[in-house]
């Protein structure tokens, strides 16, 4: 079989306006508790997209840390390439993917650093060993080799033990959005897909888009 030739009809759902709350932060939060509940493998994995300043962009799968009202948070290195694109960019795109469900939610917005309090607070939550290697690694430079990344983690752990902090080149970003979309696969690639924009009175516009 030809890549050309590899399909599959999406059957186990439809999606409705009348299926989905006012507020898309609230209704992503339904689906993602379905998600869990559909012991999903990493449902909290996302696609984060980034662009350049010179306009080139970028995708790479984080893991969401925190979802409120405020927005989609995750934690990362701040000089990494996708905190360098931030920098000069500072709006993102998201995408989570449930394949078992049918299912796909896209998430674009402006990104802004949580506090000092925020970041610390999860820093200080991670386990020992992914707390040594968010100082050890500095995300995104060439490196020798792996016995070179494995000496600068030996060196970490022997210079800060059980007992490290937070670097201040990892943090939190919070993707505030303004625009969400909810997709549900169905037959023939007549797919449901229903997006929210945010309003200049900050309500949501709901709407239905064609597949």
């Amino acid at each position: 079989m030809s890549i050309a030739d590899l399909r599959k009809d999406y059957s186990r759902m439809s999606l409705t306006e009348s299926d989905l709350l006012d507020n898309p932060i609230e209704q992503f939060s339904v689906w993602f508790e379905q998600a869990l509940s559909a012991e999903i493998a990493e449902p909290n994995a996302m696609c984060l997209s980034t662009v350049a300043p010179d306009n080139r962009p970028s995708s790479r799968i984080v893991l969401i840390k925190n979802i409120d009202a405020r927005g989609f948070t995750w934690f990362t290195n701040y000089v990494s390439r996708k905190g360098q694109d931030l920098i000069g960019n500072p709006y993102a795109a998201l995408l989570f993917h449930w394949i078992e469900l049918e299912r796909q939610v896209r998430i674009e917005g402006r990104v802004e650093r949580v506090t000092d309090a925020e970041s610390d607070e999860y820093f200080n939550s991670r386990p020992l060993l992914s707390r040594l290697a968010a100082i050890a690694s500095d995300q995104s430079a060439p490196v020798a080799d792996r016995a070179a990344l494995e000496q600068q983690l030996l060196d970490v752990e022997h210079l800060y033990g059980e007992h490290p902090v937070r670097p201040a080149y990892w943090g939190g970003y919070r993707l505030v959005p303004d625009r969400l979309e909810f997709w549900q696969g169905r037959r023939s690639r007549l797919h449901d897909r229903i997006v929210y924009t945010l309003n200049a009175d900050n309500s949501w516009k709901k709407q239905r888009l064609q597949p």
